[in-house]
């Protein structure tokens, strides 16, 4: 018990956790975990669940118990040494879960408990988790003669070290790039805020002046206010050039993308597939790459006229008002910035003063108490950082349903974006107690300065609440099997359900009038400026949806369609598909594909369009909210008991059919970007 990995008892001892518990740590549980998989194929084990699958539930929970906190260390605290030791340990892990996927004895056992009578005497969800198993043998290799099974092996163990060089690759190249700018002059337009964090992080650095970077809290602030046009251009080059063949060698992931979608082609033919597409479609809501094609290809179709008015309306603009000749990628952010400054009558600044973090926690909280009768509230727990904080969440009988890990603030050693993922999963232990879910919540806003609260623009606003519909789908589970609790076993593509659900909300008065506070004065966003907001809303939307279409079908067709190492390169793929369906073409060096750590590291891979799929259900979702109020408790029980509660226990169609009471519609989703005609 002195490597704190193996502990189990409760949460993770972060404090505790060095670089050289890691590999021990493994290596004692895939022992273990081989062992008992020994004992479990011998003949005196019956494929029953309790001698048979929960022995082996709890042998796999712990290996993801212990490996979790690794992997969470290694995106939020990175470091050379946890870097190496997460490195080096992976392949192992690789290799014992493809080994467990291609156990052709362990397949026969739950296909045995598939067709014995006791199958039918199980709870639904444990049905569900037996229909998961043995499709995720099939899709493991288990039916694979030997020969193949050694080479899907391979691929497996390959794929893992790219996808992880990929990740670190972009993190370098993203930290490796400083900017000190030591005029004032050259920083107009840049909001007060922006420049004092910039002085601190120049300060930080031993320099004088404003020290920019490529994190979103500095970049993206550039690119938005700053007046400096050749200052954007450059900013926007480092960042579109990212671990590319455009800087240090070492950490260009283009060799890597081209060898990972090889890989991927390999194994859904390894497999009896006819590409990565179908392969990775086997276990989510659409059932072919064709009909996500064809969804991407009509939903482009209804944003084209949106997005070209919004982009002619831009150029104009930019070229009016602004004397921009040429409207160019870096100017894009900039010239929006000013028209809806212009149009509106409001800036993303103005707004941003009126949501300390404070306030917005608060206000989420109360969204989530009000709709599914909780109470969050803080609590103690072990961190890995000291601006890390940890929340209850409990029910109206004061019972713990579950616990959160809320990691806001962008710093080096964290990977970019915003995630959810899950630290301990609900379940029902062998002696009967409930075992309680807690997630982590990861995003990269700017940190408070001075004696100031941290500020979120209204984007970071709804991102917060997008991670936290995540959590909630983890949190508020009542499932007890723990194959299909939480987000287990629940269809990729219906995941972002929950997510983009939560988003809604940041655009209604009654919930942001009571989330505000502005950071001078302490009052509340006026109506006035929330009425402008709302009439700016889906400023730029048919841009925003294309974008999207853009990126999940590019993802479909190179897994699909594309032939990797054949006359076209995955530049030019994209290319084809910006021809076809984007109206905003970026400039000939932009490497947008060797950042694209969603389809190329983040589990995303043939994937992508979930967002835009999930974004239909869950604006047909939001829809009956509106119906009857959108802080209605007894319409927000009905979606926690249909649709957050069930995790995977049943395919997510049903469990939406069950919420809306009849299949989902577009209709929502075109009403709520914006994209229907208006008389």
């Amino acid at each position: 018990m002195d490597n704190p990995l193996l502990d189990f008892s409760g949460l993770p001892h972060f404090a505790d956790i060095c670089p050289e518990h890691v590999a021990p740590a493994i290596d004692q549980l895939l022992a273990e975990n081989r062992a008992l998989i020994a004992r479990q194929l011998a003949d005196g084990v019956p494929p029953t669940w309790d001698a048979f699958v929960r022995p082996m539930e709890d042998a796999n929970e712990r290996l993801s118990r212990a490996w979790g906190p690794v992997g969470h260390l290694n995106a939020v605290m990175n470091s050379p040494e946890l870097r190496e030791a997460y490195n080096s340990t992976l392949p192992r892990i690789t290799q014992y879960y493809a080994e467990l996927g291609q156990n052709q004895a362990l397949y026969e056992k739950y296909k045995a408990l598939r067709a014995s009578a006791a199958f039918e005497s199980l709870s639904p969800a444990r049905k569900q988790v037996i229909e998961h198993e043995l499709r995720d043998f099939r899709l493991g290799g288990a039916e694979l003669p030997q020969d193949k099974k050694s080479r899907y092996m391979q691929v497996q163990e390959r794929l893992s070290e790219l996808s992880s060089r990929f990740s670190d690759n972009l993190l370098d190249a993203t930290n490796a790039f400083t900017l000190v700018i030591e005029q004032r002059g050259e920083l107009s337009g840049l909001p007060e805020d922006v420049l004092q964090t910039a002085r601190e992080a120049a300060e930080a650095a031993g320099k004088s002046g404003w020290l920019f970077t490529l994190k979103a809290p500095s970049y993206l602030p550039v690119m938005q206010f700053a007046d400096n046009r050749a200052l954007r251009e450059q900013m926007y080059r480092a960042y579109a050039t990212r671990a590319s063949e455009f800087g240090n060698h070492d950490w260009d992931n283009s060799p890597l993308m081209d060898e990972i979608v090889l890989l991927r082609a390999e194994e859904a033919e390894l497999l009896g597939f006819a590409n990565y597409g179908e392969l990775s479609l086997a276990a989510k809501m659409a059932e072919t790459p064709q009909q996500v094609v064809e969804f991407s290809r009509e939903l482009a179709h209804r944003a084209r006229p949106f997005a070209e008015k919004d982009l002619a309306e831009l150029r104009e603009f930019a070229h009016n008002e602004l004397g921009l000749q040429e409207l160019h990628s870096w100017d894009v952010a900039y010239a929006s910035e000013k028209l809806r400054e212009r149009r509106y009558a409001f800036s993303e600044q103005e707004v941003k003063q009126y949501f300390p973090e404070d306030a917005v926690l608060g206000g989420m909280f109360r969204v989530v108490e009000t709709l599914y009768g909780l109470r969050i509230t803080p609590a103690q727990a072990p961190v890995w950082h000291d601006t890390v904080r940890f929340f209850d969440i409990r029910d109206d009988q004061g019972d713990l349903v579950g616990q959160f890990y809320l990691d806001l603030y962008a710093r080096a050693s964290k990977r970019g974006g915003a995630w959810m993922d899950d630290v301990i999963t609900r379940r029902r232990l062998a002696d009967g107690r409930i075992q309680t879910p807690v997630a982590y919540l990861n995003c990269n806003f700017s940190a408070p300065v001075g004696n100031k609260p941290a500020l979120f623009t209204h984007d970071e606003v709804q991102t917060l609440f997008h991670e936290f519909g995540h959590g909630l789908h983890h949190l508020l589970t009542e499932v007890e099997e723990l194959g299909v609790s939480g987000i287990n076993g629940v269809e990729w593509d219906a995941v972002e359900l929950p997510s983009q659900f939560m988003e809604n909300f940041c655009w209604e008065w009654d919930v942001l009038r009571n989330m505000t506070r502005h950071v001078e004065n302490g009052e509340p966003l006026p109506r006035a400026l929330f009425d402008k907001m709302l009439a700016a809303k889906n400023f730029q939307s048919g841009l925003a949806t294309l974008r999207q279409i853009e990126f999940g079908l590019f993802d479909m067709l190179m897994h699909s369609s594309f032939q990797p190492g054949g006359a076209k390169s995955i530049l030019q793929l994209l290319d084809e598909v910006r021809a076809e369906v984007a109206v905003l073409l970026p400039p000939e060096f932009n490497r947008f594909p060797q950042s694209f750590s969603h389809i190329f590291s983040g589990g995303y891979a043939a994937g992508y369009y979930s967002y835009k799929w999930a974004e239909v259900l869950s604006a047909d979702a939001y829809s009956l909210f509106e119906e009857h109020g959108v802080l209605n408790p007894e319409i927000g029980s009905r979606f926690r008991s249909e649709i957050l509660s069930i995790g995977g226990a049943r395919p997510a169609m049903q469990s939406f059919t069950a919420f809306r009471g009849r299949a989902p519609s577009i209709d929502a989703l075109l009403r709520h970007n914006g994209l229907v005609e208006t008389e």
